[in-house]
């Protein structure tokens, strides 16, 4: 059953990759593959769990699942709060004034100022929350499908690398910065410099390739419903407002981000509810949270719910660990180990990666502030660039925008790629 989880997750992998092809949603087949290895999982737990009675392991596989569901919630329970804040800004056009004040519509121009805004924006809030910011941004300020895609995709690598070198901008960086890996001011001084990198050799290899302009969006994706210069700055300022305040949140209690989200979801949509009170309904629906909720994007939240089940599953058969042990034993170089992670990262989840690295090695071996957790802050967090679905980021704004995997591959995966070795290569250099 070991290689038989394995098979099936590498199908599933290319199920997704050929979507298009096979003309089934990608959530349909991440779905299916989750629930497949979890299947395969308990029919093989007398051979994959050795060391626990047969009469304990359906319960422990059990606890397992529900362990790893609690904690694809808490990434689930923020996307969906995230991107209704998002949703309800958008409703009031509220992303007009960022897009307003961006006059240029000259391609390399925009690419740059919209490369470095995410880059910065991702360490203040997260990568996750940032994709789905820049996402909504895109959809208001590019017509051209093509163009949408390929700003979409530096964007990616951008907001990937912007929350490596944050204790707040990545899940890997804030379970090393938690676990006392690496202290928050030591993190930020070593992988700055890389992370930026990391952006820059894609921004100027793009600047090399990009010509012309670009062609303005006009249209918005819903109904236009009129709202005033007041109810658009009030709602745009308190929506980016609780999502730059669940870091804060978190800080302050200790909580998971998610209830900071819940929180802030809260605010905004007491908010909106007064604001509209006294409006027609026609017209109030629209405004407010319950009216922006059915343009979430369902599917893409049940494909990251499969896709995280799937690799939830390789983490508890022992896959995840074998591999990091394989790599260990086979790289026998801080460098070489934390490479090949963020490149698995761009396959499986980097949660489980880095916690197995976690695992294997104590702070005796590698001290806090070690190069080893520097460099595998950088890897983890950058590496997942390469693909689209190898990142949290990647993974919304493939589902926001509706970004073919393939093409993905074709077009930004060299570019990330490029981009996480230049990155590696400067903190070489550094260190």
């Amino acid at each position: 059953m070991y290689i038989a989880i394995i098979i099936v997750f590498v199908l599933g992998y290319l199920g997704i990759a050929m979507e298009h092809s096979l003309k089934i949603d990608k959530a349909a087949i991440a779905l299916l593959t989750g629930t497949l290895c979890w299947v395969l999982f308990v029919y093989g737990s007398d051979s994959l769990i050795p060391q626990i009675e047969a009469s304990e392991s359906t319960s422990w596989i059990d606890e397992q699942l529900k362990e790893h569901l609690g904690e694809i919630g808490e990434i689930l329970f923020f996307l969906m709060g995230a991107m209704t804040i998002v949703e309800i800004i958008d409703a009031h056009e509220g992303f007009s004034i960022i897009t307003d004040r961006i006059t240029t519509t000259h391609r390399v121009k925009l690419l740059w100022i919209l490369g470095i805004l995410t880059f910065f924006l991702s360490a203040a809030l997260d990568n996750l929350t940032t994709a789905i910011v820049m996402a909504a941004l895109l959809r208001k300020m590019i017509k051209d499908k093509k163009d949408l895609w390929m700003f979409a995709g530096i964007l990616i690598i951008a907001a990937n690398a912007g929350g490596a070198w944050s204790p707040i901008g990545d899940v890997t960086t804030i379970m090393l910065w938690i676990g006392g890996q690496v202290t928050a001011s030591n993190i930020i001084t070593q992988i700055f410099i890389p992370s930026l990198v990391c952006l820059l050799v894609p921004l100027l290899i793009m600047s090399f390739r990009f010509k012309g302009n670009i062609e303005s969006a006009h249209k918005t994706s819903h109904e236009v419903v009129p709202v005033t210069n007041y109810e658009k700055k009030v709602v745009f300022f308190v929506g980016i407002g609780v999502l730059l305040f669940v870091p804060v949140f978190k800080s302050l209690t200790g909580l998971p981000p998610f209830l900071g989200i819940l929180f802030g979801l809260g605010i905004v949509w007491i908010l909106t509810e007064l604001i509209h009170k006294s409006k027609a309904a026609k017209h109030k629906h629209s405004l407010t949270i319950a009216g922006v909720l059915r343009r979430i994007d369902t599917p893409s939240i049940l494909f990251f719910l499969g896709i995280l089940i799937a690799v939830g599953s390789l983490q508890s058969a022992g896959h995840l660990v074998d591999l990091a042990t394989v790599l260990d034993e086979n790289f026998n170089n801080i460098f070489a180990v934390n490479a090949s992670i963020g490149v698995l990262s761009s396959i499986v989840d980097n949660v489980p990666l880095v916690a197995a690295a976690m695992g294997m090695y104590s702070l005796e071996t590698y001290p806090v502030d070690n190069t080893f957790w520097e460099l595998l802050a950088y890897c983890a967090g950058t590496g997942g660039s390469i693909l689209i679905i190898g990142s949290a980021a990647g993974v919304a704004i493939m589902g926001i925008l509706k970004i073919d995997f393939m093409w993905y591959l074709k077009n930004i995966s060299l570019l990330a790629l490029v981009g996480y070795i230049a990155g590696i290569l400067a903190f070489m250099l550094l260190n």
